[in-house]
């Protein structure tokens, strides 16, 4: 899941993949503000075929959050 949130990130920011680890914080390190970050979960919402709730949002800092987050959901 890491390799197809990085990749979503990479493609959504423009920037290097390589740049992106699970320590990186979404919005300090990778430059994303609060609309890039809901596009990124809108994305994988439709993609994964899940729902992510509101509440969840707000506990998403690093990417490995999110990672996290969506193994779960398997």
């Amino acid at each position: 899941m890491f390799e197809t949130v990085k990749a979503l990130l990479a493609k959504q920011l423009r920037i290097p993949a390589d740049q992106i680890t699970l320590d990186s914080k979404i919005k300090d390190d990778l430059g994303a503000d609060s609309i890039s970050v809901l596009q990124l979960l809108m994305t994988i919402e439709e993609e994964h075929g899940i729902v992510i709730p509101d509440e969840e949002l707000a506990a998403f800092n690093t990417v490995g959050d999110v990672v996290t987050y969506l193994d779960g959901q398997k």
